[in-house]
């Protein structure tokens, strides 16, 4: 437990710094969910700050990791984070603290001068946290910070991650869409701009993350790329764990195919989620075209899956076949 804490006591302090206040922010949150009922387009005040701190404690934590291992560069690394953790700090405050106004944080047009100072501080870090992220990506192109299977996963991860925060720009009301609704007091707001695709914001949503059932939702590619980056380093940790007990996961070679593998396949997910979106369908009524996109991508993912293990295992035979030679 000791190394433990000095290991993430060596990871960048402003970052960690952003993680715990959205930790802070989860639990207040967490507590707004149960205690305050007020509502806006169908869902609690407080489920929008909850969501945020949760994915920033995830992506922050990350880069903190990520940047402390950096080789070259480490004054822009360290200056690329900080900028990363003040706007984010920035960004989710002005959504908790609209929260606790009872009204909207994304795509609020009123006139009202804290809305409208706050909205145009708000589009300013969505471009802050995508430079930024862009910039630590490029940054982990040109060195390497471990062995290839984490190189590999950093390196697809930070890009599935950056295309996915891409999409913000989509949301944050490129797309042109107008709506009048109300806040939490029954006062009326004007929203310009929305993460649907041929449905109005508040409509019938899934379970927490209220992702609409009834038409497409750009959140769902956003989320999935913006946290390609976890779930290809657990696919690491995994591949690796399980490499004390099966010999043809032992060399590096194979755990880096597995990792590209791994890659294609997530980046077929996210594509696909991201076409559906983008027609206007939900995500839990996929039509023929998208079963077919999906699959199709599933069926090159595993064929490549197997053609790597098959290879590996007639490697790890051969070889345990030269040892047994050689000893006789």
């Amino acid at each position: 437990m000791r190394t433990v804490l000095a290991e993430v006591k060596s990871w960048h302090r402003p970052l960690m710094v952003m993680v715990l206040a959205m930790a802070g922010l989860v639990l207040a949150s967490g507590v707004g969910l149960a205690v305050d009922h007020r509502e806006i387009l169908n869902e609690s005040v407080w489920l929008k700050p909850f969501k945020f701190g949760i994915s920033f404690v995830a992506y922050g934590a990350t880069l903190a990791w990520l940047l402390s291992r950096l080789r070259k560069a480490r004054r822009l690394g360290w200056w690329t984070g900080t900028v990363f953790a003040i706007t984010g700090i920035v960004d989710v405050g002005f959504i908790a603290v609209q929260a606790a106004r009872g009204t909207f944080s994304h795509f609020n047009a009123n006139a009202d001068t804290f809305n409208q100072v706050g909205q145009k501080v708000f589009m300013s870090g969505v471009m802050g946290l995508f430079g930024a992220s862009l910039v630590v990506a490029i940054m982990l192109l040109f060195q390497r910070i471990g062995d290839a299977p984490l190189n590999r996963a950093i390196r697809v991860g930070l890009g599935l991650a950056v295309a996915g925060m891409g999409i913000a720009f989509y949301l944050v009301g490129s797309n042109g869409a107008r709506q009048l609704t109300t806040d939490a007091y029954g006062h009326p707001v004007t929203l310009a701009g929305s993460h649907g695709i041929g449905v109005e914001a508040g409509g019938p949503g899934m379970p927490l993350t209220h992702w609409s059932t009834v038409g497409g939702d750009l959140r769902i590619p956003h989320f999935v790329g913006l946290h390609a980056i976890q779930v290809l380093l657990f696919t690491v940790l995994a591949l690796s764990l399980l490499s004390g007990r099966v010999a043809w996961l032992r060399s590096e070679r194979v755990r880096t195919r597995l990792i590209g593998v791994a890659a294609f396949g997530y980046a077929g997910l996210m594509l696909t989620v991201t076409v559906q979106a983008f027609r206007g369908q939900s995500l839990i009524h996929p039509d023929g075209q998208t079963l077919g996109m999906l699959g199709g991508f599933a069926v090159l993912t595993l064929t490549l899956l197997g053609a790597v293990v098959a290879a590996a295992r007639r490697t790890t035979e051969v070889e345990t076949d030269r040892r047994f030679v050689s000893t006789v």
